[in-house]
């Protein structure tokens, strides 16, 4: 039986490696964006944001690749959640009812690489959807398949601070309502070197061939999601 999920907000820790990216709105899924909401595009591409997380401790410990639409309502910035996998069922069926969040089972492997020339410590990671959205057969199972999107991140210059952050989440309800996320998180962040394959049969096919314009992590956050 699936044990209740903590009620919000959420108190989380751990590593988070990002990525921003150009792709061409014709190239993407037709999402479902908030009422009023536009994705901001420059010159006809969107700006994307990807998430590997790796949640190590607080109210729940789980892995997560969230992928981020930027969003504009009005002159206000925000970013709307459209693909989520977790490989966590409380972080999952919490984010979905609390949040709106479109999470989906996944399998994750995260493993650390050590320094290497002209390199910090990074990682190396993979995640193999469950579901329709991954066409995962029942009778393997996720873990026998090929991963549906593979990464490697490289910190190449730390900095030597933590670095507060607010912002927040605009998700599309079923009912047609939005619901806004609010997100606070600290840590100590390093620019990155980030590559990241993804299978061209899979959900994250318009990432394919394609390399971030800018890339971070942030080590040993802190990190609150939702409302007191």
């Amino acid at each position: 039986m699936t044990r209740h999920h903590p009620p919000e907000p959420w108190h989380l820790r751990g590593d988070m490696y990002t990525a921003l990216w150009l792709v061409p709105g014709h190239d993407l899924p037709t999402w479902p964006l908030p009422e009023g909401a536009r994705a901001v595009s420059v010159s006809g591409r969107r700006l994307l944001v990807t998430f590997w997380v790796d949640y190590t401790g607080g109210d729940l410990a789980y892995r997560e690749l969230l992928v981020a639409v930027v969003v504009r309502h009005g002159v206000r910035l925000a970013a709307t959640a459209v693909q989520v996998w977790v490989d966590d069922e409380r972080s999952l069926s919490g984010g979905r009812r609390l949040w709106a969040l479109p999470k989906e089972p996944a399998v994750f492997t995260f493993t650390p690489l050590p320094p290497a020339r002209h390199h910090l410590a990074g990682l190396h990671a993979t995640v193999t959807v469950s579901g329709p959205a991954g066409g995962v057969d029942s009778a393997s199972g996720p873990a026998r398949q090929e991963p549906h999107a593979s990464v490697v991140s490289r910190d190449l210059l730390r900095l030597p601070l933590r670095v507060p952050v607010r912002a927040h989440l605009s998700q599309p309800r079923g009912d047609g309502t939005d619901c806004r996320v609010p997100l606070r998180l600290a840590g100590r962040p390093s620019v990155s070197r980030l590559r990241m394959w993804v299978r061209r049969d899979g959900p994250l096919a318009y990432l394919a061939g394609r390399r971030p314009v800018a890339a971070a992590s942030l080590r040993d956050f802190r990190f609150t999601v939702g409302s007191r």
